[in-house]
């Protein structure tokens, strides 16, 4: 299950596990013009971890799940 809110600067999805236990906690992904935050609770330290793209990298992963083994790099 997920969800989608438009903010005034960013659209916020949130990705929310279901089923069989156990269930992980909730990712959100955050896209701002120019970047996109991806959060997720650290229940071993009950603290929000962050990692923040930037656009060409999240192309660039996108790109790489369709890959085989390699090193690539994307011409724009």
């Amino acid at each position: 299950m997920f969800t989608i809110e438009h903010e005034f600067d960013a659209t916020v999805v949130t990705l929310i596990d279901e089923g069989n236990t156990p269930l992980i906690e909730d990712v959100t992904i955050t896209v701002f013009a120019g970047q996109v935050n991806i959060e997720q609770l650290d229940t071993r330290t009950d603290s929000v971890q962050k990692v923040t793209f930037s656009l060409s990298q999240l192309r660039e992963l996108e790109a790489a799940l369709d890959l085989p083994e390699g090193s690539y790099k994307i011409k724009l």
